[in-house]
């Protein structure tokens, strides 16, 4: 459960103020229909985010224990840099005019996921707790967590959230899980 816990709580403070959170705002502004634009992050997210621990989980395996241990910390300790860089509102491909909430949310969620840092957060945890479905599934809650609420009440939230210190929270968990990795191995 561990795995689980981490995940969705690493993936859901890192969401906050992310493209794929603007993202979802500007689907639900557009379609306002949010059980189809939820139901798009879902499966989007659950597509991409089971890719990415699948290949977390074979470099673990391909690598070792020991060269995956620096891998990891390193991949956390940048992460943590980049959580302090602000997404803007046009970064990420844009959804085609005559698709569906369902359909433009899932392409749009998945290419923007790919090469983001909750994907490669993904693939982190994946090589760090060896658990493919714990993992996706935490993920998958995390991105949910960040991105339902901003789905069904995103205006509201983006005036009132101080989008600076949520970053800053972010990055020191990424830095606290990087040490953590690098400096406290932990059995599987």
């Amino acid at each position: 459960m561990e795995a689980f816990f981490v995940s969705a709580a690493v993936v859901a403070i890192a969401e906050i103020g992310d493209k794929t959170q603007l993202l979802a705002l500007m689907l639900a502004a557009r379609y306002r229909k949010p059980v189809p634009i939820i139901l798009g992050i879902l499966v989007a997210t659950l597509a991409n985010h089971a890719l990415a621990a699948w290949a977390g989980a074979a470099a673990a395996g391909w690598l070792g224990a020991a060269a995956m241990r620096w891998i990891v910390g390193i991949l956390f300790l940048a992460m943590a840099g980049w959580c302090l860089i602000p997404d803007k509102a046009g970064d990420g491909p844009q959804t085609a005019r005559q698709a569906g909430a369902f359909l433009a949310t899932l392409v749009a969620f998945f290419l923007v996921e790919i090469g983001d840092k909750t994907q490669i957060a993904t693939v982190a945890l994946a090589a760090r707790f060896n658990s493919l479905i714990a993992v996706t599934a935490g993920t998958t809650v995390g991105m949910l967590l960040a991105n339902v609420p901003v789905v069904l009440f995103g205006d509201a939230i983006a005036k009132r959230l101080p989008l600076n210190w949520v970053r800053a929270a972010a990055a020191l968990l990424f830095l606290l899980l990087g040490l953590a990795a690098i400096f406290m191995p932990s059995a599987p």
